[in-house]
């Protein structure tokens, strides 16, 4: 393939002698973000500074480069596409990738007329860094940068719009929404569900709201509180179900295909924030997983300190995870069934996926944790129904990763003149072109970056001393859940894994 070739050509180039001088020292690395920020407080396991949210500080309008031109040679093939992105999904919480316990009936029926890909993989995290990869096909590596689109960017729907599809896009991810992210460009609708998480959509009563009633005393803190009061002043209009933000955005979805039925070809591009926390699913959803609850509405998000989480907390939190995920299938079932109702199953490609997983007491962590950039976060559910029947049913076991999400949607759409992207197709995995795109794939979460095979996991931090649960190396063969660390055993294949790591982000990682 080409593009691998080209990519062993600037591996060898990089490490020639003449060249490996040139590597960033960890000083000028850490040069290179300055201004931009770091990713906000996530709890972890790890003693890591608590931090703010990123705050954008360049300006847009001074760049002088330009974007790329968008060829429209390629004609659309006629076929449609729904995207739905579900915040915070972790694959082994799906029956379809193995779960016995958590129950997702209508995502395990999609599944069986789909094409499911098992060793999918998150390339940037978290929540803006994953959505840049996902809109432009762009690597964000090294530095997985919390940033909004800039201008010199393309997107997925802009190549659309310039194809003559019909673009739109369904959002209660309220971070695509903040100044100047730019993520509704080239839509030709945008719809922003508001309230989730913190999302300063409701300011008042603030006194009618007390978060110690919904969390123990034990979990409690400033931070922690001010998250729920803002969460509790969104949802203090909700009547019942419907009125849930993956409802609302379900029903969002819905509205809008019964509005362009006519408009074909089309895409719509839903990104939900369920099952992400704050986990605060309907009573019915979590009384599937135990009877009763500390709170007759308990409330778990950002906020909580992972020292202050007690080993008895954990059952519970794991619950509501999963009512959150219960709930977020019913509501995505909804929108496949409508889509069906809508007889659009035999012209319409509908992908399911989400941006990472997250920790749930796995080595003490809670919540996705940079520090234990293990497969529970890294690993990410991918689903694809194409009405070609001949593709349902197929399980790929080939390494993908997010940076191919936008090289093969735009070919299934029959868009193939656009080709600015880091990632492949790997659709060729489903039709069986070719056995595999990738021989390794990279994660990098704040100062941790990870390297993943079909054999072995390895993890460490690429800048600064904090070495947090690694460096790791996990036998996948042997212990797919990734149980023990193994980097004492097989020394050569640690050290091999890391000079992979550390030529492919072309940064010289910290010594270990």
């Amino acid at each position: 393939m080409l593009n691998k070739k080209k990519r062993k050509e600037k591996e060898k180039s990089f490490n020639a002698p003449e060249n490996k001088k040139n590597l960033f020292t960890r000083r000028n690395f850490i040069g290179t973000l300055a201004g931009i920020g770091a990713i906000g407080l996530i709890p972890g396991c790890a003693k890591q500074p608590e931090e703010e949210m990123p705050i954008w500080t360049g300006d847009l309008k001074t760049t002088t480069k330009l974007p790329p031109e968008i060829p429209t040679t390629s004609k659309p093939n006629g076929l449609n596409m729904i995207v739905i992105i579900a915040d915070t999904f972790r694959a082994d919480h799906l029956g379809c990738y193995g779960s016995e316990r958590v129950k997702t009936p209508y995502l395990d029926k999609f599944a069986e007329e789909s094409s499911v890909f098992t060793n999918a993989n998150a390339e940037g995290l978290p929540t803006i860094p994953c959505r840049r990869v996902y809109h432009t096909g762009k690597s964000v590596l090294p530095q997985s940068e919390w940033r909004p689109l800039s201008s010199y960017d393309v997107t997925f729907a802009e190549v659309l719009q310039k194809h003559g599809v019909t673009t739109g896009l369904i959002i209660d991810t309220y971070h695509h929404f903040k100044p100047d992210y730019n993520f509704h460009r080239g839509y030709d609708s945008w719809e922003w569900v508001r309230g989730q998480e913190t999302d300063r959509w409701k300011c008042g009563p603030k006194e009618k709201f007390d978060p110690k009633k919904h969390m123990p005393a034990h979990l409690w803190n400033e931070r922690y509180d001010a998250n729920m009061r803002q969460y509790l002043m969104n949802t203090q209009g909700r009547k019942g179900e419907e009125d849930y933000f993956c409802a609302r955005s379900s029903k969002a979805a819905m509205d809008w295909l019964e509005q362009n039925i006519n408009n074909k070809p089309f895409m719509l591009y839903i990104d939900m924030f369920d099952p992400h926390e704050p986990w605060d699913a309907p009573p019915q959803y979590q009384k599937m997983y135990r009877d009763e609850y500390p709170y007759e509405r308990y409330l778990f998000g950002y906020g909580v300190r992972v020292q202050d989480i007690r080993p008895d907390d954990l059952p519970v939190i794991r619950d509501l995870y999963a009512a959150e995920v219960t709930f977020s299938d019913y509501c995505i079932g909804r929108l496949l069934k409508r889509i069906e109702e809508l007889g659009l199953k035999d012209d319409t490609i509908v992908v399911f996926s989400t941006d990472h997983g997250t920790h749930l007491g796995e080595e003490g962590c809670v919540q996705k944790t940079p520090a234990l950039l293990n497969r529970c976060v890294t690993n990410i559910p991918l689903i694809i129904r194409h009405p070609d029947k001949r593709f349902a049913g197929k399980h790929i076991n080939g390494l993908v990763s997010a940076i191919d999400f936008m090289p093969t949607f735009l070919p299934l759409l029959g868009i193939e003149d656009y080709q600015d992207m880091d990632g492949e197709n790997m659709w060729k995995l489903v039709t069986g072109e070719f056995p595999s795109i990738h021989d390794n794939v990279y994660t990098v979460f704040q100062r941790f970056g990870a390297i993943h095979n079909l054999d072995w996991h390895y993890f460490q931090n690429v800048r600064g001393e904090d070495t947090g649960k690694g460096p790791c190396l996990y036998d996948l063969k042997n212990d797919p859940n990734q149980t023990k660390n193994v980097i004492k055993e097989f020394p050569d294949v640690a050290k091999d894994m890391r000079d992979k790591l550390e030529n492919h982000l072309k940064v010289e990682l910290p010594a270990v």
